[in-house]
């Protein structure tokens, strides 16, 4: 199945919305005459987390959601409630979906042709890329874009145990968007996140006789039931893919680039000569 991820319009504040979400969290678990340590034991998630949620302060995780619900009675109340915290200033109301599926994964691969991905992203590329925007896009647009990319890139060091896989074109840097300053900043937090041991970035080179890519970037991943899910994203839209045969024929194409692309030790070593000529 192909699902085309639209937005809607007259949406709350993500403080809002994650307010009361963690409000009635709080009051589920009060109901089943849990303490938050008690709750915490239960659910396999620290205190810490729990309480972040309950305050508002961190969007949950849809694994914490499920073990709520199996320890406060199985009522889907926060099934229901959960979805709609995935609407949130900053990102495309095409990609929500997919950031919310994101948050559970225990594998995700990117390929990218067109800008570095969110996960990737500092907040100068991110200005840069929002000053080139049609329409004009006012300075709390762009920070809400950027926040919204912060809060998504801490998957990168909170969750150690999930492999991340990007292939990125390297065109994507000589470009130099938004000059070399921005570049060289940029090179310098890729080439760092690459120190994650959860993470692996290989460069496409820009003369490649086979490339398995040329039909655009893709996104997959790997949820919690072992189910295999894409994205696909063109101007301004974007489809989750949930079809097996769809989502096979992009794994094939995925591990054939991870074959064609630079190895992870060669795309290092071709990051840091970029960085060095700027």
């Amino acid at each position: 199945m192909v699902d085309g991820a639209v937005g809607t319009g007259g949406e709350p504040e993500p403080s809002d919305s994650l307010r009361t979400f963690g409000a009635f969290f709080q009051a589920l678990r009060e109901h089943a005459g849990l303490s938050r340590e008690e709750f915490a034991d239960l659910v396999r998630f620290s205190k810490h987390t729990v309480a972040s949620v309950e305050l508002g302060r961190r969007m949950p995780d849809m694994v914490l959601v499920e073990r709520a619900e199996e320890v406060t009675g199985n009522t889907g109340a926060l099934r229901k409630a959960f979805p709609k915290l995935v609407r949130q200033p900053g990102l495309a109301s095409w990609f929500r979906r997919w950031a919310l599926l994101e948050t559970s994964a225990i594998t995700l691969c990117t390929y990218e042709c067109r800008m570095i991905p969110g996960l990737l992203q500092t907040k100068a590329y991110v200005q840069a890329l929002s000053a080139d925007q049609l329409p004009l896009l006012d300075d709390e647009q762009i920070e809400e874009r950027w926040a919204a990319r912060e809060e998504r890139q801490r998957l990168l060091r909170e969750r150690s145990s999930t492999p991340f896989s990007f292939i990125l074109e390297e065109h994507l840097f000589l470009r130099r968007t938004g000059g070399a300053e921005v570049t060289r900043e940029l090179i310098d937090h890729v080439l760092e996140v690459t120190e994650l041991r959860n993470v692996e970035i290989q460069i496409m080179p820009l003369v490649r006789e086979s490339h398995a890519g040329l039909q655009g970037p893709m996104r997959l991943l790997e949820n919690p039931d072992n189910k295999w899910l894409g994205y696909c994203e063109g101007q301004e839209s974007g489809q989750l893919i949930s079809d097996p045969k769809v989502v096979s024929v992009l794994q094939s194409r995925y591990a054939r680039m991870r074959s064609q692309a630079l190895t992870i030790q060669d795309s290092l070593s071709l990051l840091q000569g970029m960085r060095g000529d700027l």
